[in-house]
């Protein structure tokens, strides 16, 4: 692409979908098109939005001449067959996290995006957040020494029934893909690829995962920890330990926060706070102008959320899955 301005389409006309949409427009951001399958819907946030086009189908939107790039806003359970149309059509995509129902999907999804040589990355909006690029700061200059582990708890008290979006398996509802996804993704972007899993947690009569604890092993003596669970409230918190210090994450830990970097050379000894930064909205512009720079660059994936770690994510949390399924189906 030239250096034109990158004109946003968005599949999916629900909450997500209007928190992006507000982040984009603050930043400055052109949105062209919204689509939904209910057309009245498509129009009534385009209208909410001052967008200039909407789409009664998710065919006409990522058809349409006007869009550039499409992000993807729908419940998990779609996000593979929808970026698969997307990518069909030749538009990049962004797909809201988690990146698709299985790791199976995920992989047919980067196969086709590579072979038609189409831009595409999974929406983990809190790794492009000034409060992650502060901490990359800090471990770049090795201030905390070599990595050793990763903790983080994430506790939500949601509709869990199962006519909620978080409760319903249709949907794609469990506590990996919506809340989990968030601690296992920090932990693969700071400590690398799992090596072994150990899970411990409970699901719904309908197989909902409701709650996890997840430990993971990732070479050279490192480990992480995520808690989770999505019927509780927690303290949201995490913290990053090296050889010679560690960093405390406030509340909450994937969002825009407020961190503490400590010395562990003799006592206690706090080396730097870095305050939870000032933007508008939530935070969500910033992956957007990643996916900007990228295409601009000519670059099919972003090296800060690269493709294979969006699968190895996803194969992570299909094993954790997996494995609480066997313990709710134990006797």
């Amino acid at each position: 692409m030239t250096t034109q301005r990158v004109r946003w389409g968005v599949l999916g006309a629900g909450n997500i979908a209007k928190t992006f949409v507000s982040d984009l427009l603050a930043q400055g951001l052109e949105v062209a098109a919204v689509g939904s399958r209910d057309a009245a819907k498509a129009a009534e946030f385009a209208a909410e939005f001052s967008i200039p086009a909407s789409h009664g189908s998710y065919e006409d939107l990522v058809a349409d001449p006007h869009v550039d790039v499409v992000y993807i806003a729908t419940p998990q359970t779609l996000h593979a067959e929808q970026a698969l149309l997307a990518i069909g059509a030749g538009k990049p995509v962004l797909v809201e996290k988690s990146f698709t129902s299985t790791a199976a999907e995920a992989e047919h999804v980067v196969a086709a995006a590579r072979a038609k040589g189409v831009f595409a990355m999974e929406a983990m909006w809190t790794r492009f957040l000034p409060t992650a690029d502060a901490i990359g700061d800090v471990l770049e200059r090795g201030a905390i020494g070599e990595l050793v582990s990763f903790t983080s708890s994430h506790f939500q008290n949601l509709d869990v029934s199962p006519t909620s979006r978080h409760g319903d398996p249709s949907l794609g509802g469990g506590v990996m893909a919506d809340l989990g996804v968030y601690g296992i993704s920090m932990a693969s972007q700071l400590l690398g690829p799992a090596t072994t899993i150990l899970v411990d947690g409970e699901a719904s009569e309908l197989g909902v995962d409701l709650s996890a604890s997840v430990l993971m092993r990732h070479g050279a003596g490192r480990s992480s920890a995520t808690l989770t669970r999505m019927d509780a409230p927690g303290s949201n918190r995490a913290a990053i330990v090296g050889s010679d210090g560690w960093i405390d994450i406030d509340a909450v830990f994937y969002a825009s926060t407020s961190f503490t970097v400590y010395d562990g050379g003799g006592p206690q000894r706090e080396l730097l706070r870095f305050d939870r930064p000032q933007h508008v909205g939530r935070g969500m512009q910033f992956q957007a102008l990643e996916v900007e720079r990228c295409l601009h660059a000519g670059e099919l994936e972003s090296p800060r959320m690269p493709l294979d770690e969006s699968v190895a994510i996803m194969a992570v949390l299909d094993e954790v899955r997996a494995s609480i399924a066997a313990q709710a189906a134990a006797p």
